[in-house]
């Protein structure tokens, strides 16, 4: 690990808005097996953020912009970026404390344990913004059934999901998804800004504009998960991107 890495982490260690696991944790893919079944902050997000606002979730948050965005614009609401990458959550951590944000923090972990750290209905809203698709593996995606069945044990009913992504995979698969489990989007369009984009979407993460100066569309779906209902995944075949960059494969 570099020394720049290094310098990160001692420095996030000091952040009074980072909460990071412990390596045993960080191990542990299947939340069930984590001793106690829930960390002690379980339930106690409100608690954390000194407040009974809304909570939201930037999952894979990589440098934090959307949860900084976001907690910009919305003080009336508490935005938590999850990531397992603390190198790149840095940048979002130190961000929010030099704006004075006590609406934003982060917590780093794998989101297989997702509830293992929250309660049901603890929270309000989901984004996934700009995640690899994972051509290769359903289970992998952080769109697919294996994902959103651990965002219903955390979520509201009914609480929305925002997906942005550039990966025509990624948004075709997630659109197959909710197809065959019979929910309909919210929101659902291939090229976000044909039009003047929302004021939720126009934040612009690290990786977002570098695939607008490339040419590449962005996709943006929303949509309510409900608690009830089988969710199912799609079977049929996904043209794969053709593009590479950042460790995407073609296949």
């Amino acid at each position: 690990m570099g020394k720049n890495k290094l310098k990160k982490f001692a420095e996030m260690e000091s952040f009074d808005n980072v909460y990071q696991c412990s390596a045993n944790e960080l191990e542990e893919k299947d939340y069930r097996k984590l001793a106690g079944r829930r960390h002690p902050l379980a339930g106690h997000w409100h608690e954390v953020f000194g407040n009974h606002n809304p909570i939201v979730l930037e999952l894979g948050c990589g440098h934090g912009e959307y949860t900084v965005g976001l907690a910009e614009r919305y003080p009336d609401k508490n935005f938590l970026g999850i990531d397992i990458k603390g190198a790149r959550m840095w940048a979002g951590a130190k961000q929010a404390k030099a704006l004075g944000l006590s609406n934003a923090a982060f917590l780093r972990t794998n989101i297989e344990i997702l509830p293992y750290f929250f309660s049901t209905d603890e929270i309000g809203e989901i984004w996934v913004t700009f995640p690899d698709p994972q051509m290769k593996k359903a289970t992998k995606r952080l769109t697919s059934t294996f994902f959103l069945e651990r965002y219903r044990l955390v979520l509201c009913d009914g609480g929305l999901i925002h997906l942005k992504t550039d990966s025509p995979f990624l948004y075709t698969y997630t659109r197959e998804m909710l197809r065959a489990s019979h929910i309909v989007p919210n929101i659902d369009t291939p090229d976000l800004y044909a039009t003047e984009a929302p004021i939720d979407l126009d934040i612009r993460t690290h990786y977002e504009q570098q695939w607008l100066e490339r040419g590449l569309t962005i996709k943006y779906l929303q949509w309510a998960l409900p608690h009830s209902g089988q969710l199912i995944e799609p079977d049929i075949d996904i043209e794969p991107d053709t593009y590479r960059s950042y460790g995407r494969g073609t296949v």
